[in-house]
């Protein structure tokens, strides 16, 4: 009773979960053209997911992972099916997710491993895979209800169905270790704590004590929605974020008469919501303000889609931020994975490889 007369309150007076403000990008977030200016490796079909063993980077582009040599990517395996996730395994080969709704091992000790669910527990969107030091494999699964491409649906239709798994490949075992989340997407060890990105409460939170301890957050209210954590070689993590948040998309999220007739009536691509991409149709919503002045993109235009990576320290505080901003075309930053001293990035928006130097963004952005 009490929770429900204070979100009552918080929608009356438009704060908490009820209010449609947003973090400004400022100290460690302010924004650059880091990723915008970032050299890119090549050009793909379908990148969804970049991973490193240490030695390669490895990438999912469709059904493909492929492998980089020097400038150029060479195919190393093909699926039946679309890649959703993609990890190089300690002893070789990799742990794939297919569709969304099958993980597979191959290559390895443990080749020819499987799983299409844990109990009764089937996976429907598994977006990440990590491997932990112990070899376990934690999985995030988007949502129960929406595949692994309809996100947009899934963030609109306010779904909190997401979970998140760990397997472990010497025995085929698997657990759930959390699940009702807000969109899980992505996961890593820090420490000896687990962190899950919860991508439409805009934070990472902490799982701790086997998933049984109560979530809490690591870095919360973020400016945009997390997505794939990668470790960092000195501690902390590469945090994605795929899409940014703005007022009117959270407005929207806050009238479901609203978005229910445009869930209905409009086709997803020409929705209010995040993107991926902009700029290619005269028919998509504007965010708000105007996008251009005297006939240029203003760069801080409210953005339908932005580039976006965080760098976490160890307890997962903002060290500093790379940026693609609105007027740019690296967009759709949906992984990340360092390998020596490149950070390598998928931008989903323009379908690009990108690989820009660590030591000198840091140089740049904190000296």
């Amino acid at each position: 009773m009490i929770a429900m007369l204070s979100r009552w309150k918080d929608q009356l007076l438009g704060r908490g979960d009820a209010a449609i403000t947003v973090p400004v990008f400022d100290g460690a977030l302010k924004s650059n053209r880091l990723i915008e200016d970032a050299r890119v490796v090549a050009a793909l079909e379908a990148p969804e997911d970049v991973t490193t063993d240490g030695r390669a980077v490895f990438v999912a582009d469709g059904a493909r992972v492929l492998r980089l040599n020097g400038d150029r990517l060479e195919e190393v395996h093909r699926c039946a099916g679309s890649i959703t996730a993609l990890a190089c395994l300690p002893d070789g080969g990799f742990a794939i997710a297919i569709e969304g709704k099958e993980i597979r091992v191959e290559g390895g000790a443990h080749h020819g491993r499987q799983w299409s669910a844990i109990g009764a527990q089937g996976f429907n969107a598994v977006n990440a895979i990590t491997v932990g030091r112990s070899g376990r494999l934690l999985v995030t699964d988007g949502s129960r209800e929406r595949s692994y491409g309809q996100w947009k649906h899934d963030l609109m239709g306010l779904g909190h169905s997401g979970r998140v798994f760990e397997l472990t490949p010497a025995d085929g075992g698997g657990r759930m270790l959390a699940e009702g989340l807000h969109y899980a997407f992505g996961a890593c060890e820090a420490g000896d704590e687990l962190w899950v990105s919860e991508s439409w409460r805009h934070h990472v939170i902490r799982l701790a004590g086997g998933g049984k301890a109560p979530l809490q957050a690591v870095t919360d209210a973020l400016p945009g929605y997390p997505s794939r954590i990668a470790p960092a070689s000195d501690g902390g993590a590469w945090l994605t974020c795929f899409a940014l948040r703005t007022q009117l998309v959270e407005f929207v999220l806050r009238e479901p008469a609203y978005r229910v007739r445009m869930m209905a009536e409009i086709a997803p691509e020409h929705w209010i919501a995040p993107a991926l991409n902009s700029g290619n149709t005269f028919l998509e919503p504007m965010q708000g303000a105007q996008l251009k002045m005297m006939g240029i993109v203003k760069p801080w235009a409210p953005p339908h889609s932005y580039g976006l990576v965080v760098r976490l320290d160890e307890r997962g505080l903002v060290r500093y931020s790379l940026h693609s901003r609105f007027d740019g075309k690296n967009h759709g930053i949906a992984a990340a994975a360092a390998c020596g001293d490149t950070l390598y990035l998928v931008a989903k928006g323009n379908r690009r490889l990108l690989a820009l130097d660590i030591a000198s963004a840091q140089r740049e952005l904190v000296g």
